[in-house]
């Protein structure tokens, strides 16, 4: 708590280093537009890293240390305007001025100034009031800012968004599959079967220009999402320059910490997250099981990693990132760009804690565990542009991997063994996962005058997600660290999970026409479509033998060696015959939408959507491996409808309406008919019985700009989904472990209010100028209808609903989230710029599995995170970033809820029997420092 106080107070005191500067404000306006108000202008102090950019008003703003400068005015294809100017401490001083284009011609400045402008807040606070459909972004800028390294991290801080532990971004309380991702417009898939999208903190911020969050629906996006569709705009460059950045990181309990890492990662191979080939399974075992033992010599050569683990020191986490663009200009408007961005990071974390399972008897596993990650991602992105007066083109392809050597280890009493509370059951995995993707896209003006378009995006990509030889065994473990361990059984089980996305094709192709006074309105034609094919590969090996050794239990490979040899146990595959699954989807949706400006305030986009979805799942639950396979075949064509209002009630602030319909497609884990068994007995179990979910949208908004650089938004939303999709949990006949599985329930209603503001606190004082403080909360209310029967994952037939409550919330809704900051800007000379904030957030009680068997409901309870970020502009060319994540570093608790129809049994030293996991995540510090010539 000392360490917690100490760093609050540091960060206050930070807060408090500005000196007091002095004000330059005013007004440009445009000569050639009868001194109109000029947008997007420029007002830069020359030779210094302040400027801004003027609002819709043509108003800008300026602070700054005492001192004489050179206060300059520029917009594109307008000549600049430059005036000397003293400022002190204190005083605003009012300078308006009128720019014109002298001997310029004013062609394209549009479609320029747009290209430049959107990173930035103010631009994305203007593109949110000027938009019809119920949109949010955050662009670079405000990332930066905050002290966001990646797309997951940057939208958390947007209304309604949180993230949950390894589970991805919620939304207004949804999780992670009722999400959809689009990069460029263009579908992409995920490249994790746990997950319903990539995950975002792959995607480096260097990389990413805007992320557009979509709550509403519209009829050019696919109708597969419920909680939100986020739209990633890759950096497109807009001038030549080179950045090299470099980062450390240090979390307490995390890293210079005692850590355990598998023997063959703790080298060079291993650091570079090339485990893989040594953990392939062994190709004698083919590519169809036989149930084949292996001779001793067979499984000497084809098991090349080991079961030894390494006690080491865990070193910084790193990063390295490259980003190289260069822009060619020629005559007539024309311009040639490439950008080239290379990221690299490395992460040792760790966590112990509480981490029980219970069975649906009412006893439980008693345990404590004790986790450590290495983790290596990598990015490239490669991106080529085309552009002339009406025809652009840009061709993207970008790489993502991501590696994690785990060793996990539960320690404690199992509900088979009362008596024994020194069981240990040890986890050795790597999971590898690669993604590629090539888009290309293109925008083409038919005529002059820009009425006419088309816009075309086709996108290729190739997904591959592995745990090579996941491998655990159980054992007796005494006070020196010895092990007692058996042969046979369930020990030593070596898994070999492979999922490939063979191919994911997606693309649009959209003509749009403009027309009435001032080409206000405009109707819009279109077709998009994705489809996929996935293959999953899912294998055992376990051992024969009854013999019993003991050893070092991080140094038993040499034991296991002499055994093997001398034939006191062998290797034998023990695959069943839903060992292989097949996953064909597809996709294909032809809309209209028509987008109508009428009198002075109103504007209405409405449209349809047209979609036909199929899915097509081939499996085999039991029997042999060459029987035919089960099909199971989802045909469907969705009718999607959506409207969105927006009433002008003055130039600052708007009223909405949105109406929509969609569906919502199973995480590709939540329908594989694969049983993923772990360690410990637990086990998950895909539902091929799954259907998708229908859902009715409705959002009511009013928003408000008092200035372009703040907002104050409050709105409602309610929604209806029918056979929601949920996670819950039973146990097996014998009560020896826990199957969390999935289902669909009858129907979920949600109801909401969320609130959001960005407030300027000069408002309230002048000592606080530079102060800007943002929140926005959400607060919900679900409820679901329960199926009185539900249908068994393993045999597809009926049976009597086994939930405990038929009245509760939709799970992984919370009642309530709250996220804000506060920011402070402040420089230490006229090149030295500064800005510091301060980042919290909070969600409430929600349920991870609903309850089942007699049991309560297992709940998440709530977590305050408190995050610090300075980011210091030294000059154009260096920047040094410094953050404290995770301040407040509360326990992540799990809990099972207190109203069971049965009595939890407890045995074992440990008496908090209502603990499912407890654990806390660390302080963590970084330094990043980048150079930009």
């Amino acid at each position: 708590m000392n360490t917690q106080l100490t760093i609050i107070v540091c960060l206050i005191f930070a807060l408090t280093l500005g000196q007091s500067k002095g004000t330059i404000k005013g007004t440009l306006s445009d000569k050639e537009n009868k001194n109109a108000a000029l947008p997007f202008a420029n007002a830069v102090l020359k030779g210094t890293s302040v400027g801004v950019t003027t609002d819709e008003n043509g108003a800008y703003t300026l602070s700054t240390l005492p001192g004489t400068y050179i206060l300059q005015f520029s917009f594109i294809g307008y000549e600049s305007v430059e005036q000397e100017v003293t400022v002190a401490a204190g005083v605003t001083q009012i300078i308006n001025k009128s720019l014109g284009s002298g001997g310029y011609k004013l062609q394209d400045v549009i479609v320029q100034k747009a290209a430049t402008n959107r990173e930035k807040e103010t631009a994305l606070f203007l593109d949110q009031k000027k938009a019809v459909e119920i949109k949010q972004s955050i662009g670079a800028q405000e990332m930066s800012r905050k002290g966001v390294s990646n797309v997951e991290q940057g939208l958390t801080k947007i209304t309604g968004i949180s993230k949950v532990g390894s589970r991805g971004i919620f939304v207004r309380g949804l999780e992670d599959r009722y999400n959809n991702l689009l990069v460029n417009e263009l579908p992409v898939p995920s490249n994790n079967p746990f997950r319903k999208i990539i995950p975002l903190d792959l995607f480096s911020t260097d990389i990413v220009s805007v992320i557009d969050v979509y709550k509403t629906f519209n009829p050019n996006i696919s109708g597969d999402f419920a909680g939100a569709t986020f739209n990633i705009a890759t950096t497109i460059n807009s001038k030549s320059s080179t950045k090299i950045s470099i980062g450390i990181g240090y979390t307490t309990n995390n890293n210079l910490n005692d850590f355990l890492i598998a023997k063959d990662a703790n080298t060079t191979k291993g650091f570079l997250g090339l485990s893989e080939y040594d953990r392939a399974r062994p190709t004698i075992l083919g590519s169809t099981p036989s149930n084949y033992q292996l001779t001793p010599a067979e499984a000497s050569r084809s098991f090349k990693s080991g079961w030894d683990v390494s006690s080491v020191q865990s070193p910084l986490n790193t990063s390295i990132g490259v980003l190289h663009s260069q822009k060619y200009k020629f005559e007539n408007d024309r311009s040639i760009s490439y950008l080239l961005s290379l990221n690299t990071e490395n992460s040792y974390t760790s966590r112990s804690g509480v981490d029980n399972t219970f069975s649906n008897n009412g006893f439980y596993n008693n345990l404590n565990g004790a986790e450590y990650h290495y983790k290596t991602s990598t990015s490239a992105l490669f991106s080529l542009n085309y552009k002339t007066k009406r025809f652009f083109i840009t061709s993207n392809t970008f790489y993502l991997r991501s590696t994690d050597n785990m060793i996990q280890d539960q320690k404690g009493a199992f509900a088979t063994n009362f008596d024994n509370y020194n069981v240990l059951v040890r986890t050795n995995q790597f999971d590898q996962s690669d993604y590629v993707n090539t888009q290309l896209l293109s925008d083409y003006f038919l005529n002059d005058d820009k009425s006419q378009s088309l816009r075309f995006g086709a996108s290729f990509a190739v997904t591959a997600y592995k745990q090579p030889d996941r491998k655990f065994f159980k054992s007796g473990l005494d006070s020196n660290n010895i092990a007692t361990i058996s042969y046979g059984g369930n020990n030593f089980i070596r898994q070999y999970l492979d999922i490939k996305g063979n191919n994911y094709e997606s693309g649009f192709l959209e003509y749009n026409l403009k027309f009435g006074t001032d080409k206000k309105n405009k109707v819009s034609v279109g077709y998009n479509g994705n489809q996929s094919n996935t293959e999953t590969s899912y294998r055992f090996v376990k051992t024969n033998g009854n013999a019993t050794f003991t050893s070092d239990v991080n140094s038993i490979d040499a034991i296991l060696k002499a055994d093997l040899a001398s034939g006191v146990f062998n290797y034998q595959e023990n695959s069943n015959a839903s060992f292989k699954t097949k996953l064909a989807e597809m996709s294909n949706a032809t809309y209209v939408n028509l987008d109508f400006k009428f009198l002075d305030k109103w504007q209405v986009s409405g449209g349809i959507r047209a979609e036909k979805f199929n899915r097509e799942l081939n499996y085999r639950f039991n029997g042999s491996f060459s029987d035919p396979f089960s099909v199971k075949k989802i045909d469907k064509t969705y009718i999607l409808p959506s409207v969105n209002v927006k009433y002008s009630v003055n130039d600052k602030s708007n009223l909405r309406f949105a109406a929509s319909k969609n569906y919502t497609k199973p995480v590709t884990m939540e329908i594989l008919p694969i049983s993923y068994v772990n360690g410990d007995g637990t086990s998950v179990q895909g539902n091929a019985f799954l259907v998708n979910s229908d859902n009715l949208n409705f959002d009511f908004k009013y928003e408000l700009f008092p200035t372009s650089k703040e907002l104050f938004a409050v709105g409602v939303f309610a929604k209806h989904i029918d056979n929601p999709i949920e996670r819950t949990f039973r146990g097996e006949a014998g009560g020896s472990g826990t199957i969390t599985t999935f289902l669909n329930s009858k129907s979920a209603d949600l109801f909401g209010f969320e609130l959001e503001g960005v407030l300027d606190l000069n408002r309230i004082s002048t000592h606080l100028n530079n102060f800007t403080l943002g929140f926005n909360t959400s607060l919900m209310h679900t409820k679901v209808a329960i199926n009185p029967t539900s249908i068994d994952p393993s045999t597809g037939e009926s049976i009597p609903s086994a939930e405990t409550h038929f009245d509760r919330e939709l799970q992984g809704a919370s009642k309530w989230l709250v996220n804000s900051d506060l920011k402070y800007t402040f420089d230490f000379n006229k090149t030295w710029s500064n800005t510091a904030s301060l980042v919290y957030s909070v969600n409430g009680k929600r349920i991870f599995t609903v309850g089942s068997n007699g049991l309560d409901h297992i709940y998440e309870l709530p977590f305050h995170q408190l995050d610090f970020v300075w980011n210091s502009k030294i000059n154009e060319n260096y920047n040094v970033k410094f953050g404290i994540n995770n301040i407040l570093n509360p326990y992540r608790i799990q809990q099972i809820g207190n109203d069971s129809n049965k009595a939890l049994v407890n045995f074992g030293p440990e008496t908090n029997t209502d603990i499912v996991q407890q654990f806390k995540r660390g302080i963590g510090f970084s330094l990043n420092f980048s150079y930009t010539f």
